[in-house]
């Protein structure tokens, strides 16, 4: 996929709307060949997800020996709306809590208080993390009503086709079935 055509999926509102939430799962593989898929907090800077890790965590042995990795990004309303995004990380190890980390915990539900206090935990705890830096190289929006995952969107078409050849009508408002 060419880097205008993922920009342009990511710059759709609907897209802007899920990269501002705070969680999204990060697939990979580990060390031992078998997938991962695990939730992670993550930030948008615009051109790639950033999420931190301890300095210690196992993933980041597998990550080391092999950056592809894919992340989904979606709503628990129907219908879903999911957002994924497939790409390669580098690993940068900082001293300290990154902002990135303090900013991506930004939306949970804690008074003033419980932040302070959060905050205060993570500053004792951690002296450094690893950033997990992706960029993108493939995207896909599907929100169920102008776009649908890959297989449904072949089905549409199939059924499509078998009802033309049976001469039924075919819905104008169906996903895939526009007559323009």
């Amino acid at each position: 996929m060419r880097i205008d055509q993922i920009a342009e999926i990511l710059d759709r509102p609907l897209s802007q709307e899920m990269l501002a939430r705070d969680l999204c799962r990060l697939a990979y593989v580990a060390k031992d060949g078998t997938p991962r898929n695990i939730p992670i907090a993550f930030a948008w800077n615009g051109k790639e997800a950033v999420m931190c890790t301890s300095k210690n965590a196992p993933k980041l042995a597998s990550l080391r020996q092999n950056p592809a990795v894919a992340i989904t990004i979606d709503t628990e309303v129907h219908p879903p709306k999911i957002l994924l995004v497939r790409g390669t990380v580098e690993l940068d190890e900082v001293d300290g809590i990154p902002e990135e980390y303090l900013e991506m915990n930004g939306s949970y539900e804690m008074t003033a208080e419980q932040r302070v206090e959060w905050e205060a935990e993570i500053r004792s705890l951690y002296d450094g993390m690893v950033r997990i830096v992706m960029t993108p190289t493939w995207a896909k929006l599907i929100d169920f009503e102008t776009t649908l995952p890959s297989a449904v969107e072949e089905l549409v078409q199939q059924r499509a086709e078998r009802r033309r050849q049976n001469g039924d009508s075919v819905r104008s408002d169906e996903p895939g079935t526009s007559t323009s």
